[in-house]
């Protein structure tokens, strides 16, 4: 029964007031090794959740580099942030109403691990004899910067109820925070790559794989988006950026200019959202010095402010607590929502998880522009 109101309340919430048109278009994904005889017919549902999502192709196929990400990037939330952000700035590309998303199938695994190997710098053995302080500064000095590449595909209907690659989007993850062992088993060591250095050499290994995916066949003559992704340190609440795009038409083997991208996750509360974001911290931390009213063990909260060119774009507030009756946890989430309505402005979307025992117990939600909040109670 849980499972079934977590189901319902994710299509509700991404959904939100979009009417779902129950037509269904049934395309063929083309397959070079197959005639269009041997084609399977694909259904490509128009059940999108909203008008902004992009429509799938079935049976989904997922990703032929399936499951590299969470061997290459640390920080699960960095995970999440570089697949959403990604799809969603594809869609200034590839229009959703046009184009249908399907994971990468032209990165395998070993491609992309052995690409990852060869734009790094290379792993170096050391001799008996070399000392410590050799050691870190070569790790200083070359720092494996690459994390991952992440692909995905956009796809065109054509007249004959075909599909087609028509794009290609692509997250290149670059580390922060290098960490690194100057001997098997030993302590971790870790190395802060600043931003412009990051930049520098993400945007050299680009290029690289510009020219290296131009040569698999598909994809030699579609329109590439590319972004360098900044991840966070392995410990952070709160996920990296996108930092830099380019945007290359079919064809092209090489990158004109690049555009910078003004995102930023921050954590509230801390030194960095008191520092550089006065107002909003003063507003999140009044907000829950009210919340810590209702119980006296309550323990904080915290906070990920999503910005975008300086302005909050997206507020979500995790509250943990423990609560021993379903009682506890309508009446908490009452007196919440009535803050909410009384102290958040609705500028920017917002969405505060009440928890307990790492359980979801209610969920209040509220997108941008509307007056009135939502909440849902989960029953376990």
């Amino acid at each position: 029964m849980r499972r079934l109101t977590m189901f319902v309340i994710l299509i509700l919430l991404l959904a939100g007031c979009a009417t779902l048109d129950l037509d269904k278009d049934e395309v063929v994904k083309e397959e070079e090794t197959k005639t269009k005889e041997e084609q399977q017919p694909s259904i490509a549902t128009d059940h999108q959740l909203s008008k902004d999502n992009y429509r799938t192709i079935l049976p989904y196929r997922p990703s032929e580099a399936r499951g590299v990400i969470t061997q290459q990037v640390s920080n699960r939330v960095d995970i999440d942030e570089m697949e959403e952000s990604l799809r969603r700035h594809s869609k200034e590309y590839f229009d959703p109403k046009k184009y249908y998303f399907e994971e990468g199938q032209y990165l395998t695994r070993d491609l992309v691990l052995d690409w990852i190997d060869d734009l790094n710098p290379e792993e170096k053995e050391f001799d008996e004899d070399t000392s410590e302080k050799e050691k870190k500064k070569f790790f200083k000095e070359n720092p494996r910067f690459l994390s991952h590449i992440l692909e995905q595909n956009f796809l065109e209907k054509k007249d004959d109820d075909t599909v087609e690659l028509a794009g290609v989007s692509l997250g290149i993850a670059l580390k922060s925070v290098y960490r690194y062992q100057t001997e098997e088993g030993g302590p971790d060591y870790y190395e802060d790559i600043s931003k412009s250095e990051m930049l520098k050499k993400g945007k050299k290994a680009a290029q690289e794989i510009l020219e290296r995916i131009r040569q698999i066949e598909g994809v030699e003559n579609v329109p590439i988006l590319i972004e360098l992704y900044r991840e966070e340190e392995q410990s952070s609440p709160v996920p990296g950026s996108f930092v830099a795009r380019t945007y290359v038409q079919g064809g092209d083997m090489k990158i004109d200019k690049w555009e910078s991208i003004d995102e930023k996750h921050v954590l509230f509360p801390s030194e960095e959202a008191e520092e550089q974001y006065f107002e909003d911290y003063q507003l999140i931390n009044n907000f829950g010095e009210e919340v810590a009213q209702f119980f006296p063990d309550y323990v904080g909260y915290v906070g990920d402010g999503f910005y975008v060119d300086g302005e909050l774009n997206r507020l979500s507030i995790d509250i943990p607590l423990e609560f021993y009756s379903k009682g506890e946890v309508i009446g908490f989430t009452q007196y919440t929502y009535g803050l909410v309505q009384e102290m958040l402005p609705n500028h920017y979307d917002l969405e505060i998880k009440i928890s307990s025992a790492d359980t979801l117990e209610s969920l209040i939600y509220r997108e941008a522009g509307e007056d009135e909040a939502k909440v849902h109670i989960l029953h376990q």
